[in-house]
């Protein structure tokens, strides 16, 4: 008798831990329109569109969406924030829990981001958004591999009338192993971790630069790996595992091995770290939220032509 209670006791406890985790109604961090057209209906599921404005203004998610898709650009909605007059950043903790909770979003939601789905730099906006998810500690979270642009083409059922979520509470807890800060760089440079730069190969090697960033170049001793590699804007698909493997050999990453990402503002550094950690499924991939935005700020820290 004292064994089944105790048996109980264990049992109800568990249940009320697991309890408070979001409900994963999958582990892979990418969908595709077949799952979430099985999924709509599924009261744990909230999808967020992320798409920004046309440039001629025109709203995307007005012009028709993902039944139920709440709407919150990627550019506009608040996930990223100048902080310390650094770009881009990972906004303060109360300050994206209570965006997130916004949007409907609980601790007990799974969440399928939907961009548009045109590019990797377009698809940098879901990346990141993923990302920020995951470093609060949610790993209730996937990505429309292809985005409305697959859904639509799977023949996806569109709505234009906007969703209006009722707030939710949310709240998250930095996973320090997935953001590298500028300390965390300048030790991984003095240890011989590896340097992931995620740009365009003219602004690695020098030949162009960010407006946001103080000097050309990038972090001595940083692997280029272009993030437009790991998108297929043609069938609007991200790269498979096979092909992020090889991405990753090609810059010298050994299996499982400590890299840092970056690019920027750590936009196309999340496409990277996606690739890396996610698909390839290397868990011990940092990105570096400042990036060369924050690096470069200082001129005490090197910066120079990549190779």
């Amino acid at each position: 008798m004292r064994f089944s209670l105790f048996a109980a006791v264990i049992t109800a406890g568990l249940a009320f831990a697991t309890g408070a985790q979001a409900e994963r109604l999958t582990d892979q961090p990418l969908v595709d329109a077949a799952w979430l057209k099985s999924n709509l209906g599924n009261k744990s599921l909230v999808v967020i569109d992320v798409r920004d404005a046309a440039k001629d203004g025109a709203n995307p998610y007005a012009k028709g969406h993902v039944p139920g898709a709440v709407s919150a650009p990627y550019s506009t909605a608040g996930w990223r924030a100048e902080v310390n007059g650094v770009p881009g950043m990972l906004p303060p903790l109360d300050t994206i829990t209570k965006t997130i909770g916004d949007l409907g979003v609980s601790n007990d939601s799974h969440v399928v981001i939907v961009p548009n789905g045109t590019d990797s730099s377009e698809f940098g906006g879901a990346t990141r958004v993923y990302w920020t998810f995951k470093v609060l500690g949610h790993d209730a979270v996937s990505i429309l591999d292809g985005g409305a642009r697959a859904w639509e083409a799977a023949g996806g059922e569109v709505s234009a009338e906007a969703a209006k979520p009722a707030a939710a509470t949310f709240k998250g807890e930095l996973k320090q192993e997935l953001l590298a800060t500028t300390a965390d760089v300048e030790k991984a440079r003095a240890d011989g971790i590896k340097l992931i730069d995620g740009r365009p190969a003219a602004q690695f090697r020098g030949e162009a630069k960010s407006p946001v960033v103080r000097a050309a170049g990038t972090i001595p001793g940083s692997k280029n790996l272009e993030n437009s590699k790991l998108y297929d804007a043609d069938k609007a698909t991200f790269a498979s595992k096979e092909t992020v493997g090889n991405l990753s050999q090609s810059v010298g990453l050994g299996k499982d091995e400590q890299n840092i990402a970056f690019c920027n503002t750590g936009h196309w550094a999340s496409v990277v770290w996606f690739g890396l950690s996610e698909i390839e499924g290397n868990k011990n991939t940092k990105m570096y939220d400042g990036s060369m935005a924050e690096w470069a700020a200082d001129p005490a820290r090197p910066v120079q032509p990549g190779s």
